[in-house]
């Protein structure tokens, strides 16, 4: 079941430049698919995966060499009359392979595997990379709201100080008030500290990932409908997350590299031809007078070679074992990940829910008290509450904004590492299309049967935006301290 992600978000998207303010989330998903280092890294390699087939396959390709010598003779046995001085050579030499014991035929097999294992794994580099970077998102709006929250503690709380101030000095309040009061603001400063520290450091990451400064970001876009019930996330899991389809793939690779092994100890049979030419540069048999000798001469033959393993030292059996040794290992593998990819469905799936219940008791906390320092105010100017009470209730309230802000950042979070987990949060489900969606299988259309020798790809040039080619970081205002 493929969802589209985050609602908008699977909406066509438009090119933007390099380096450019991304002010909602599905434009910092976006640059962050063309322009960050790690997955144009990661599809780099792919491309170097992809080629392997085309290795393999000319395993089992006709190879045809050509060679020429010249050869000058400095010094000839007295006894050899006929022997040239001087000698040129070509020399022509076709070799087709015909039967291999299936060693090429596996080895294709066994590089297309991985280059489908290759190919899921770029789907874990996306979905790695969203993740993150959706992460990183609401890091900075969650950190800019807990900042401002701040800012306007510290607000209050200098107001509180003043007017407590001005009551000790009319002998309202006593001097042990004022201290509370000023205590208080001082801790405040000192979150408040914390919290733009906090804020920078959100900022850098979403640099590094995105490649660009956040400037003015928009709440994102609501999740879509998630599973009600871990069981369903996990089949979706098994049947779509990336890593798990990355270890099946790597799992038949192996076990056509037992078949490889297995052929190094089998007959080998191929046809070969060859051509010769050699020149003699009218020095052949010029030691005897009269004597007449063809002074080039031209030769050809043909025919089949076989080539019979008898012994070699143990080595093909070496190999075997050590082929079904990685086979093994492979099919552990695949147990492996697919622990982990359960493990992960439930944990987010739980962290999801459990945030979902956190936004609730906290926006009733935040609800309450409100009321609570509302009425611990009007409680204080009737002289039933103290300043310390008023310092609490504030402080109280600033806490469980704070714990709001965070849950609806985790439960955002959690929600899309379900999906990843899923293997719901990749290109084609973000909907990066408009010609910006990078399809690693055109690559290997291409390469797979290319038979030329010849047939380069331009030298490759970065792609990536580099964090020192950024302008300076845009000065974002947020309260006053």
């Amino acid at each position: 079941m493929k969802q589209s992600l985050l609602g908008g978000i699977a909406a066509v998207l438009i090119a933007l430049p390099a380096a450019a303010p991304a002010d909602t989330l599905r434009e910092a998903l976006q640059q962050a698919y063309q322009y960050n280092p790690t997955l144009n890294a990661a599809r780099a390699g792919q491309r170097a995966n992809d080629e392997n087939v085309p290795l393999a396959l000319a395993n089992g390709r006709p190879n045809l060499n050509g060679t020429a010598t010249y050869t000058e003779a400095v010094r000839r046995s007295p006894n050899s009359f006929t022997s040239p001085s001087r000698i040129g050579q070509a020399q022509l030499s076709l070799e087709v392979p015909l039967y291999q014991g299936g060693g090429v035929a596996n080895g294709i097999r066994a590089a297309e595997a991985r280059v489908e294992a290759g190919q899921e794994d770029l789907r874990t580099s996306e979905a790695n990379l969203f993740t993150q970077v959706v992460a990183a998102y609401l890091d900075v709006i969650s950190n800019r709201n807990i900042v401002e929250l701040n800012s306007n503690q510290v607000r209050v709380l200098s107001t509180n100080f003043q007017a407590t101030s001005d009551r000790f000095e009319i002998g309202d309040l006593t001097r042990t008030d004022v201290a509370q009061a000023e205590a208080r603001l001082q801790l405040a400063r000192s979150s408040l500290e914390t919290a733009q520290a906090e804020l920078v450091a959100s900022e850098e990451n979403y640099l590094r990932l995105v490649g660009a400064w956040p400037e003015n970001l928009e709440p994102p876009p609501p999740l879509p409908d998630l599973p009600d019930a871990p069981a369903t996330a996990e089949n979706i899991a098994i049947d779509n997350n990336p890593q798990l389809a990355a270890s099946r793939y790597r799992v038949e690779a192996a076990r056509r590299d037992i078949d490889v092994a297995e052929a190094s100890r089998l007959p080998r049979l191929s046809a070969f031809a060859q051509g010769n030419y050699n020149n003699y540069f009218g020095t052949l048999g010029s030691a005897t007078a009269g004597a007449q000798f063809s002074q080039s001469e031209t030769t050809a033959n043909v025919g089949l070679r076989a080539t019979v393993p008898i012994y070699q030292g143990g080595a093909p059996s070496a190999r075997v074992r050590q082929s079904q040794a990685r086979f093994g290992q492979a099919q552990e593998t695949v147990v492996e990940t697919e622990r982990q990819v359960v493990a992960t469905v439930r944990s987010a799936f739980a962290r999801y829910q459990a945030a979902l219940d956190v936004i609730d008791s906290s926006a009733r906390a935040v609800e309450a008290n409100e009321l609570a320092l509302e009425g611990t105010r009007a409680e204080n100017s009737v002289g039933l509450r103290t300043i310390l009470d008023i310092l609490n209730a504030e402080q109280e309230l600033l806490n469980s904004q704070v714990d709001l802000v965070s849950a609806r950042r985790n439960a955002y979070v959690a929600g899309f590492n379900l999906l990843a987990a899923m293997g719901e949060a990749e290109a084609e489900d973000l909907g990066l299309d408009g010609g910006i969606l990078y399809r690693s299988e055109d690559n290997y259309r291409r390469v797979r049967n290319i038979w030329f020798d010849w047939d380069d790809d331009p030298m490759p040039v970065t792609q990536s935006t580099r964090t020192v080619d950024n302008p300076e970081r845009p000065v974002v205002t947020i309260g006053e301290n």
